[in-house]
């Protein structure tokens, strides 16, 4: 009987233990209607163009409401280069799936919460470029109208 306490009671602990642990890799849930974007504040409404980026010192998740928000914010971290720098992005046709942004596909054209108007998806198919076109297409465009870097958070972490 003892023992049978003593086992549950460790195995209580083990995975309370375990559930305390931060994950360090890939992507979280997003709170649709409460989490906010890391760049603008804005909260996050649209899971079809959700974004997280995990990196940093403290391989740390920040979450953006666009693709678009999430390449310019990234491009004023020291780490932007580092290889274990994680970006993910939304499966825009199913608003379910995370997708590796360096290996997912993107289309122009999409109604984005930014106006950035790149939407990820997972196959590739006419129109669709990889991810190198897509940040050169963000870059080009600029900040969206809508944001803005304050000087204070460019390099915070």
């Amino acid at each position: 009987m003892i023992r049978s306490i003593f086992m549950g009671l460790t195995i209580i602990l083990a995975v309370s233990l375990s559930a305390c642990q931060k994950q360090t890799t890939g992507p979280e849930p997003i709170k649709y209607g409460r989490d906010m974007c890391e760049i603008c504040r804005m909260i996050i409404s649209d899971p079809m163009y959700a974004t997280e980026i995990r990196g940093g010192p403290k391989r740390k998740l920040y979450k953006f409401d666009d693709i678009g928000d999430a390449i310019h914010w990234l491009e004023t971290r020291s780490w932007k280069e580092n290889p274990e720098t994680e970006i993910w992005v939304m499966n825009s046709e199913t608003a379910k799936d995370w997708l590796d942004a360096t290996k997912a596909y993107f289309v122009a054209g999409a109604l984005t919460p930014m106006d950035y108007g790149i939407a990820a998806i997972k196959e590739k198919r006419k129109g669709a470029f990889g991810f190198a076109k897509m940040k050169e297409l963000i870059l080009a465009q600029g900040l969206s109208a809508r944001c803005e870097i304050p000087l204070e958070d460019v390099e915070k972490d």
